[in-house]
């Protein structure tokens, strides 16, 4: 198979992520929950993840790490932490359901500052337009699932600075690609996945919690302080009631390890070589229309397309009998849609990871090719 759905999950792990899932299963239990052995090795594992979280994230503490089971779960817990009903809520015009559904259920107005893909520039000044006297809370991410293209995050958060207004970074796309540090950043909540540019397993995410306490989503267990009825104030157990994914966050360890190794700058520019071959591959062939920025600098390793005259779900179905995985429809953001003018067709969306190579470019354009030309003749 040649994979090319890594903005939705990463299929192709290090080595040593399955590794170490696997060695939890077979001698970890619970962190926190006994003074044995194995409950001490997994506690032990758990920390470590933590600390190689803040020095990947320049995170001043292990401790503003938080767990989560993904980034939805994490941006559950930030957006209810600080927003209420009635408040005003700037977000992109960019934003995962995961950003605009829970604001919908809270009941918040949800104010979405319009621009174009890859205009960086007019972003930030819709930004500038809409954050104002009554706004509460600005959530932005910091790459489109669907077109891979850069948001000015370091100028949106300095204007919510300036007006003393909370800020929450989805990092679901930029994690492992782009730099990220809570310290440059000072966002108030950074929400990611562990199972995307940080190549751990799903059901792992983080929060980078800036200050306590947070509002909690779930309460319970948290192996300490027991006595007391209400969650701790301190994190991270504030935010981690039950048994936490002890294998999965063994695995995300390691994924963390692999892209301190290889550095975020060079999966970046290995991404964008071979974004570079797939547009100049897929603008030879007749009736493709991409959504590409003309600065690869203002994109990650995530592209849509479209071909005239085909539904985009036809052309995924036919590429996946061709041995190739790419995800077509709306990616869960429908006003990203709206902005390119694709709500109604869908894209094609192809996204690569360190793990992609140029030859598995080159034979997609092949297929790819091959497909459109009998799609043009059914």
């Amino acid at each position: 198979m040649i994979y090319l759905d890594a903005a939705a999950t990463t299929l192709q792990k290090p080595p040593a992520v399955r590794r170490a899932v696997n060695r939890a299963l077979q001698e970890q239990t619970s962190p926190g929950r006994g003074g044995h052995s194995a409950s001490m090795r997994a506690a032990e594992a758990v920390y470590q993840c933590r600390e190689a979280a803040a020095r990947l994230f320049s995170v001043p503490s292990p401790e503003q790490i938080v767990f989560t089971h993904n980034a939805t779960h994490g941006l559950n817990a930030a957006i209810k932490s600080i927003a209420n009903p009635g408040d005003r809520v700037v977000v992109s015009n960019f934003e995962h359901n995961s950003v605009i559904r829970p604001l919908q259920a809270i009941g918040a107005e949800i104010v979405a500052a319009q621009s174009p893909p890859f205009d960086a520039g007019a972003a930030f000044r819709a930004f500038k337009a809409e954050i104002c006297t009554g706004t509460k809370l600005v959530v932005c991410n910091h790459v489109s699932n669907v077109f891979g293209c850069v948001l000015p995050v370091t100028e949106i958060v300095a204007l919510c600075r300036e007006a003393g207004i909370p800020f929450i970074l989805d990092a679901s796309q930029s994690a492992g690609v782009l730099p990220v540090s809570a310290e440059a950043l000072d966002a108030d909540f950074i929400a990611m996945p562990g199972h995307k540019g940080l190549y751990g397993p799903q059901g792992t995410g983080i929060l980078i919690c800036k200050t306590a306490p947070a509002k909690t989503l779930i309460e319970g267990g948290t192996g300490s302080e027991t006595k007391r009825r209400a969650m701790p104030d301190a994190l991270p157990d504030r935010l981690e009631a039950g048994t936490p994914n002890t294998p999965g966050i063994n695995g995300l360890l390691e994924g963390i390890r692999f892209i301190e190794r290889r550095g975020t700058a060079r999966i970046l520019a290995h991404e964008r070589n071979l974004m570079q071959g797939l547009t100049d591959g897929l603008r030879r062939i007749p009736g493709v229309k991409i959504y590409t920025a003309k600065d690869l600098r203002n994109q990650t390793g995530v592209l849509s397309c479209n071909l005239t005259g085909a539904d985009c779900e036809t052309v995924a179905e036919t590429l996946n009998k061709h041995g190739v995985a790419v995800r077509a429809g709306l990616h869960c953001s429908p006003s990203a849609h709206e902005a390119a003018g694709t709500l109604e067709s869908g894209t094609v969306r192809i996204s690569v990871s360190v793990f992609n190579t140029k030859r598995e470019i080159n034979e997609f354009l092949c297929i790819f090719e091959q497909i459109a030309k009998k799609l043009r003749k059914a």
